[in-house]
């Protein structure tokens, strides 16, 4: 959990999560709506007002809310029934569109009519109208040897809560978890010989797998999603052994099909690592020093001379918002004198510019060994460290300057695989 809240064990992690099917189970059965406290009481100034905490129904963690002091605290208020149930359709429709996405669920268990609200046009268009819940952590973890049940939970980070999400619909052979974009999630794996990717909303449990490649090899892939256009493109770099002689190929959602472009020039890469802002996609690159960019509009390939910070151990690139582009990594020769600093591209002087550093009390908790590996990736400026072994993650607020931990069970499976997601009920398969 973020730090504040307490870190829970493995069990009691399990025990406080969240599924589709029932979620957890509450003995109390009080109103603790602030529409049923406040109804039938006058108005008072925010000075007689007071702060107080309570726990709703689907939440764990302690939130706070101000509501108007009763003048007794015996009295009961009874919600005349004759008067919510000729509540008009699409004013309850914008107001569950305002409810945090992984409450829905238990709200569906009130009547048939809630239950069947994901299939309703107009709740639907409500909520891709409201502001989006935040940002989330999406952590993925599958044996393909045993053939287990692949788990997936995921990290709220404005309701500070980890929940469940089944993932049971999915075929076995998606095992790679490629990432997320516009409340998408895309995974690849190895049918048989084959090379295969799918799309899926994780929230209504929706998915379909996209045609093959040209070149049916295993690619580095990124996906992109166009909420405007209502449409996504899929991006297939170079081949994942190195083999740099495939075309690039890009599908996209609107045709249904991928078309080739250009071959990316022979260089040496520093990692498979990859991030897409501002219609760009870019990798680092050894020989010639520096990154290498591709223009998903124009579809070519181009060299930036952007030369790496001196001692860099190992780098990773960070799409920000807008053109923000950051390299994140370990500066050192000795475990003694490493750091974790972070820096932004200037795209006019193409150079490296210090933005931060991480304080030293969190890097020696993030990675207890020099050698130790670690994984980082990043949305809308926000920065998330993983350590393998440590079991726990560390978020870096850009524009805020914020550090924060973050443990659970879901981050204590070991080579789970996590990104940023953005949980939304309105995204289809286009």
């Amino acid at each position: 959990m973020v730090v504040g809240l307490g870190e829970a064990s493995h069990e009691q992690d399990e025990g406080r999560q969240l599924s589709y099917f029932g979620g957890t189970s509450s003995s109390s059965s009080r109103n603790t709506s602030p529409i049923g406290r406040g109804l039938g009481y006058r108005n008072v100034s925010p000075s007689r007002q007071k702060v107080i905490k309570t726990k709703p129904r689907g939440l764990d963690e302690e939130m706070v809310a101000t509501f108007a002091k009763a003048p007794h605290p015996d009295v009961v208020v009874h919600m005349e029934d004759n008067i919510w149930a000729m509540l008009p359709e699409d004013l309850l429709n914008e107001i569950l569109a305002r409810v945090p996405p992984f409450m829905i669920f238990r709200l569906r268990s009130v009547c048939k009519r809630w239950n069947l609200i994901l299939q309703d046009n107009g709740f639907l268009k409500f909520h891709s109208q409201v502001p989006s819940h935040g940002p989330c952590l999406l952590t993925f973890w599958k044996n393909s040897q045993t053939g287990q049940t692949p788990h997936c939970s995921v990290f709220s980070l404005p309701l500070k809560q980890w929940y469940k999400i089944p993932f049971t619909f999915l075929p076995q052979w998606a095992y790679w978890l490629v990432g997320s974009s516009g409340g998408l999630v895309c995974f690849s794996g190895l049918d048989g010989l084959s090379f295969r990717t799918l799309i899926c909303n994780p929230l209504t449990q929706s998915w379909r797998t996209l045609p093959s490649m040209h070149y049916n090899q295993q690619r580095q892939l990124i996906m992109v999603v166009d909420r405007k256009k209502r449409s996504f493109k899929v991006i297939a770099a170079s081949d994942i052994y190195g083999d740099k002689s495939l075309p690039t190929e890009v599908y996209d959602s609107a045709l249904d099909s991928w078309s080739l472009h250009q071959t990316m020039p022979a260089v040496n890469l520093c990692s498979s690592k990859m991030a897409f802002c501002d219609s760009r996609l870019y990798m680092e690159t050894i020989s010639p020093l520096g990154l290498m960019m591709y223009r998903l509009d124009a579809g070519y390939w181009e060299h930036i001379p952007a030369k790496f910070p001196r001692s860099l151990l190992d780098g990773y690139l960070v799409a920000g918002t807008q053109k923000r582009l950051f390299l994140v990594g370990r500066i050192g020769l000795y475990s003694n004198l490493q750091s974790m600093r972070i820096w932004e591209l200037d795209h006019v002087k193409v150079i490296w510019i210090e933005i931060s550093r991480m304080p030293p009390r969190y890097f020696r908790a993030l990675l207890r060994l020099s050698a130790e590996r670690f994984e980082c990736f990043g949305q809308d400026n926000l920065i998330c460290f993983t350590s393998w072994n440590q079991g726990k993650g560390l978020i870096f607020d850009v524009d805020k300057k914020v550090w924060s931990w973050i443990t659970g069970c879901a981050l204590q499976t070991y080579n789970s695989q996590v990104c940023f997601y953005e949980p939304r009920f309105d995204v289809s398969m286009y």
